[in-house]
């Protein structure tokens, strides 16, 4: 039997996102709780950042042109196939839902909240990445089609604004 060829051997790695959503400072009224819920997903997409780059003509300088850093633009963060749930009984959490609906029904301003992501190998295994994201508000909540027979997840897929994303190292 010949050896497996290292070349081409796959390792598949599956992962977990564990999300937090905590008050961003200075939004909502005195008192209020800090979290507003924490939840498991399958997916996370929007982890990026892309810097504009601003050309300018030197003059004398006809072999090219400067180039500067201009805005960075985000994108939203995309969680899906997962659910937000109280600690220990797996309940939906309504607080989630209330941040959403008051924005739906226009109350003003809308809080927004800071989200940390944790990236690990595996539901329950070790930390291997943290991302945070700053100032967030809702762009789209989507639910799963609902069928006793498959068991779906209580968010298909939720989208997130935000107003800055780090990796935070250790």
């Amino acid at each position: 039997m010949a050896a497996p060829d290292p070349f081409h051997a796959r390792v598949v790695q599956t992962f977990w996102f564990d999300v937090a959503l905590y008050r961003s400072a200075g939004e909502g009224p005195a008192g209020a709780s800090d979290r507003l819920c924490d939840g498991a997903f399958q997916e996370c997409a929007g982890l990026e950042l892309a810097a504009e780059i601003k050309e300018y003509a030197e003059g004398g300088r006809n072999d090219g042109v400067v180039q500067r850093v201009g805005r960075v633009k985000l994108q939203p963060i995309v969680l899906k196939r997962g659910m937000f749930t109280t600690d220990g009984d797996g309940q939906v959490q309504p607080e989630l839902w209330q941040w959403l609906q008051g924005m739906v029904a226009g109350v003003r301003p809308v809080p927004r909240y800071n989200g940390r992501i944790e990236v690990r190998a595996g539901r329950g295994r070790p930390i291997q990445a943290v991302w945070t994201f700053e100032r967030g508000l809702p762009l789209k909540v989507t639910g799963p089609a609902l069928n006793a027979k498959t068991g779906d997840l209580a968010i298909e897929e939720m989208h997130i604004a935000h107003e800055g994303l780090r990796l935070v190292t250790r």
